[in-house]
């Protein structure tokens, strides 16, 4: 049994090497992400996941691993930003005001699939102008969800949150235990 995780994502694997877990594979799906047309944020983002978790090739006793996560504003998915544009339209958009960061985690092994998500409450200030252009130079917001990550610099302009920090971070680590134990993967196993 190996564990496959489907995610180019750095954080992901830091939070699973918090838990003790090292995937045998990384191995990051291809897959078109965009919205479709009406898509509400908690769909959208269980959807990707999903399709992120048959996209990853493997065995029959494999265990994969995805996730997805979406900033959403009220009915709004905000992605990753395209540019340093995008990024301050976002974030603007975003300061002041409480948003949600949803991740769906997804876990498959053969044809059986196991998912969660973790819904997080976030409330980021309003940037000044320096605070903003400071972290667009930075480039933190490349490859983030709402063009900000609040385990970087923008934790800085995140005064209050609600539910999962994990999960905020994009791999919500109670629920993908669960996942992976629901699975079969040993979570607690001692050496």
């Amino acid at each position: 049994m190996r564990l496959l995780l489907g995610s180019a994502s750095p954080r992901r694997k830091e939070l699973l090497a918090g838990l003790g877990i090292v995937p045998d594979a990384i191995l990051p799906p291809d897959i078109d992400e965009s919205p479709r047309k009406g898509e509400l944020p908690r769909p959208y983002c269980m959807r990707i996941a999903r399709e992120k978790a048959m996209a990853v090739p493997s065995g029959e006793d494999d265990i994969v691993l995805c996730a997805d996560t979406t900033v959403a504003l009220g009915r709004r998915i905000l992605g990753k930003p395209e540019n340093a544009g995008e990024a301050a339209a976002f974030l603007t958009l975003l300061g002041g005001r409480r948003h949600q960061v949803i991740t769906a985690v997804v876990v498959r092994k053969g044809q059986k699939v196991w998912a969660r998500e973790s819904v997080s409450a976030v409330k980021m200030k309003r940037l000044s102008d320096v605070e903003l252009n400071a972290y667009l130079a930075g480039g933190d917001w490349r490859g983030k969800a709402g063009g900000y990550g609040i385990q970087g610099a923008a934790g800085a302009f995140i005064p209050w949150i609600s539910g999962s920090f994990t999960g905020i971070m994009g791999l919500p680590v109670a629920e993908t235990a669960a996942l992976l134990q629901a699975a079969g993967w040993p979570v607690w196993r001692q050496e």
